[in-house]
């Protein structure tokens, strides 16, 4: 087929060398060199033009048709060579063709997790019998394995707020040990916690579980969503810790998760991933959208310096509120082995609490004082979901092995006290002696200790 197509290259070539001879012979012996084209009437070219011409389209024709059969040939001979099935009809569409052409996933990460479906399902868990328990062995753990060393009361403020709120926020100086208590727990858990360095210029949900890529065609995937995936398919406990959450307004890149933790149907928790459906998505994700694991939880460590934001009443309200201001001693223990505790045994022994330890009667009068002073003198009230919390989270504190009075004393003093931040400085620091005295009477002198600290600190920042 090239042979013949070279053929009818040289021979073009020669027409056209025949022809130019010609024409320019024809200009040479004109008489009238003003009208060449005249001349050319007269002469030999006359007679070779059309035949010029017939020889040029014939051979057009020719290369055209070899080319389109060495096509058909190449396929056939590339197809062969592949083991692939010939194509049958060259008339078919591009969008036939693009349909039955199979298409990569998108999804790298989530299809990979796909494949370990059945290992994930299949693990295996430890069995706790009381949050006191994890509450002991938890301590035992980090003090003899990870040599980070926390008082009983923090370890049990730590489980309690998970008990109570998926979203935790940790607060306290530099050092005191926020990022690693939630590390160390994901470690006691035998499920590594997925550590998130929070970047400033964060400002979407994108910025935290990917996007897809117009470009590459492919999902820029995260840890933090293959996780997410992970957590749809286990029992487990799951941990993220969002590092330095406040470096970036929580409001912007956390709204999404914080808007879906509060609808109280667990399933209807969906998250939009991408806003279309291919057919090879991964299997967990429906029409582009995710579940929100209920087996993870969301644990944010903030400092308060000139390089962050400050938290707003709605991010404050939503979490539980944990203040680590001071290291606790170094002590001896056995050593204690981590327990894979299932999210089925820990929601199990949660719910025991809450039937168990309820906050007394004298307790809840108490409150709605408390409540009733702060309403007229500062109008701040503890509102619906503050008293939902302060119940729950009392309830898993006594679980842990807590009293009652400590539990109220620590989310009064974390939640309800913490509004006064907000109010007029110069007539909040004039009103502290009242009210704690107000508080001493409420609840008694040798009680809500953290309460009134905080409230002396207030006076002295001021």
């Amino acid at each position: 087929m090239k042979k013949k197509s070279s053929i009818f290259f040289y021979f073009l070539i020669f027409v056209i060398i025949v022809v130019g001879v010609l024409f320019i012979n024809a200009i040479v012996n004109s008489t009238d060199r003003l009208n060449v084209f005249a001349s050319l009437g007269y002469s030999e070219i006359l007679f070779v033009i059309p035949i010029f011409l017939l020889i040029l389209l014939f051979s057009i024709w020719g290369l055209i048709g070899s080319s389109v059969k060495n096509q058909k040939v190449k396929r056939k001979y590339f197809a062969e060579l592949k083991g692939l099935p010939q194509v049958e009809s060259e008339k078919k569409s591009k969008s036939e063709k693009k349909e039955k052409r199979p298409r990569e996933s998108r999804f790298y990460l989530l299809t990979e997790t796909d494949r370990r479906a059945e290992e994930i399902k299949n693990a295996t868990y430890d069995r706790a019998e009381s949050l006191e328990e994890i509450c002991e062995k938890f301590r035992g753990f980090c003090a003899s394995r990870l040599k980070l060393y926390y008082s009983i009361s923090d370890i049990r403020r730590f489980i309690s707020g998970m008990a109570t709120s998926h979203v935790l926020i940790m607060q306290g100086m530099s050092g005191t040990g926020k990022t690693s208590l939630a590390y160390a727990f994901g470690e006691f858990l035998k499920n590594p916690s997925t550590i998130v360095p929070i970047q400033p210029m964060w400002k979407e949900r994108t910025d935290i579980i990917g996007y897809y890529n117009e470009f590459t065609k492919k999902f820029n995937e995260t840890i933090l969503l293959q996780k997410m995936y992970e957590a749809n398919y286990s029992d487990g406990i799951y941990v993220t810790v969002l590092d330095e959450m406040n470096i970036a307004r929580i409001e912007y890149y956390f709204a999404e998760f914080l808007s879906l933790l509060e609808i109280p149907n667990a399933d209807s928790r969906k998250i939009e991933v991408v806003t279309d459906e291919w057919e090879n998505d991964p299997k967990l994700l429906d029409e582009g959208q995710l579940k929100l694991p209920t087996n993870m939880w969301f644990i944010g460590t903030a400092n308060n310096d000139d390089s962050t934001f400050a938290i707003s009443d709605k991010v404050y309200d939503r979490a539980m509120i944990m203040c680590l201001d001071k290291k606790s001693e170094v002590f001896y223990t056995e050593d204690q082995d981590g327990m894979r505790i299932s999210f089925a045994n820990f929601t199990e022994l949660v719910n025991r609490g809450k039937k168990e330890y309820r906050i007394t009667k004298r307790s809840e009068r108490r409150i709605k004082e408390l409540d009733e002073y702060m309403i007229n003198r500062y109008h701040i009230t503890f509102g619906n979901r503050i008293m939902k919390q302060m119940k729950e989270y009392v309830s898993a504190y006594m679980a842990c092995g807590g009293k009652e009075e400590e539990g109220i004393d620590d989310i009064v003093s974390k939640k309800i006290m913490r509004k006064l931040e907000t109010q007029n400085p110069v007539y909040i620091r004039n009103s502290i002696d009242e009210l704690c005295e107000n508080i001493d009477r409420i609840f008694g002198e040798d009680n809500m200790n953290l309460t009134k600290e905080y409230l002396r600190r207030l006076e002295r920042t001021l």
